[in-house]
């Protein structure tokens, strides 16, 4: 059972989910409301699944824009302005979280995302329609990348801080929801690889439709989680926690100074847990997907093998953020001694370009990408749902986006090292 901290007292979740309301004070106890349906989860699955979705759309459409600008590295460019135009997003909302509400950070996310994905297919209309080199189409796209790693931002940190002040399983939703979005990305782009032909056509018709099912989920999401607020446990969990946070402001209302210490304090309780989520994604953006898609090749499965490579990596994500379902590592010192141990993937792969023969075919290549999948999913779920528990109920969404900025600086580290390590 986890563990939590409030008003400098240990108590386990259980107990925490039953902090003393108004009502319980005078003698009547207020049960906590049931998750009618698993309705609140089904919610933050969704919205796990849809901050992600643009993303894994953008990426997933390599193809047509490797087309399309045959001279640029598209899937390294997307990657490092991404995690770039994110990581200063996040550290902005952090500074200032105490003067917005996650409600209207998410809310402004989900219209940037949509913005971001109309650009795309709307350039190609008016201004590309198919014709390669045209490289001012490239820097718009990549404008577009930049709007939607501030959504990303907005969407991804107030989610997973917002569900960092529920019970762990909400959080763990949002995670699974995340590795949701890349296999059925990964599963559309096979799909569309099948049906339509890769000539530019087919190309254009495949990214078109990346494009329009992400625009729909951006508008599920909108909707879900705007009805999400109106029921009776995100109320209860409200209510809990202004009540927490109107007693830690009894003296006198919450100054800039003050959250900037908070968040700083925040920070160095989690930092352990911030080191490892940072670790796994150097890591894991340091190979995938740039090394994937470029670096490795097949005679056999030709166009095909970076796409099932994708597929497994992806797969292996979402079996990984699964596990923790079943079971839970707690202990923070061999889970952060997990995370370095990722390391080791340098090496292996680096083998599978310039070690022996065997090192170099399919089959050990598949492995290692399965594994590392496997490891980023399991790792990040462990982290990101330990971190926010390790805090005051009313700093929790505070470490919950302080993890995803740790993340972030993972990302860009990650995109930058993808650029270098491999010689």
């Amino acid at each position: 059972m986890v563990t939590l901290q409030y008003d400098n007292t240990n108590v386990t979740e259980s107990t925490i989910l039953l902090l003393p309301s108004d009502s319980e004070a005078s003698g009547t106890k207020k049960k906590v409301p049931e998750d009618t349906w698993n309705l609140v989860y089904i919610v933050y699955l969704t919205l796990g699944i849809g901050y992600l979705f643009p993303w894994n759309a953008f990426i997933t459409a390599v193809d047509y824009f490797s087309y399309l600008y045959p001279h640029a590295s598209v899937d390294r460019i997307f990657a490092l302005v991404s995690s770039l135009s994110s990581l200063v997003g996040l550290f902005l909302i952090i500074l200032n979280r105490h003067k917005s509400h996650a409600y209207v950070r998410i809310n402004v996310g989900l219209a940037l995302f949509v913005v971001s994905l109309v650009i795309v297919p709307l350039l190609d209309v008016v201004y590309v329609k198919g014709t390669v080199g045209l490289y001012n189409g490239f820097y718009v796209t990549v404008a577009a990348v930049v709007v939607s790693g501030v959504a990303n931002a907005l969407v991804q940190g107030s989610i997973l801080g917002s569900a960092g002040e529920l019970p762990e399983r909400y959080t763990q939703a949002v995670i699974v929801g995340s590795a949701a979005s890349g296999v059925l990305v990964a599963f559309l782009r096979i799909f569309t690889k099948a049906v339509y032909t890769q000539d530019a056509s087919g190309l254009q018709k495949s990214a078109n439709l990346y494009f329009s099912v992400s625009i729909v989920i951006m508008f599920i999401c909108m909707v879900l989680y705007n009805l999400a607020h109106k029921l009776p446990i995100m109320k209860y969990y409200d209510e809990l926690k202004n009540q927490a946070v109107a007693v830690e402001n009894d003296n006198g209302p919450l100054t800039g100074s003050v959250w900037r210490s908070t968040v700083w304090n925040t920070m160095g309780t989690i930092k352990w847990y911030g080191f490892g989520i940072m670790l796994i994604y150097v890591v894991t953006l340091a190979i995938f997907p740039g090394f994937i898609t470029e670096d490795v090749h097949s005679q056999h499965l030709k166009d095909w093998y970076p796409i099932l490579l994708v597929t497994g990596y992806n797969v292996f994500d979402l079996v990984g953020k699964s596990l923790t379902a079943v079971y839970l590592l707690e202990n923070a010192k061999i889970a952060v001694g997990c995370c370095i141990s990722r390391l080791l993937f340098f090496p292996f792969f680096l083998g599978c370009l310039h070690g022996p023969k065997f090192f170099r075919t399919e089959i050990p290549v598949t492995v290692l990408t399965c594994v590392l999948g496997l490891t980023n999913g399991y790792l990040t779920s462990v982290m990101m749902i330990l971190s926010p528990k390790t805090v005051k109920l009313q700093h929790a969404e505070t470490a919950g986006i302080a993890s995803v900025l740790f993340l972030a600086f993972g990302l860009a580290a990650g995109s930058i090292i993808s650029w270098f390590w491999v010689i």
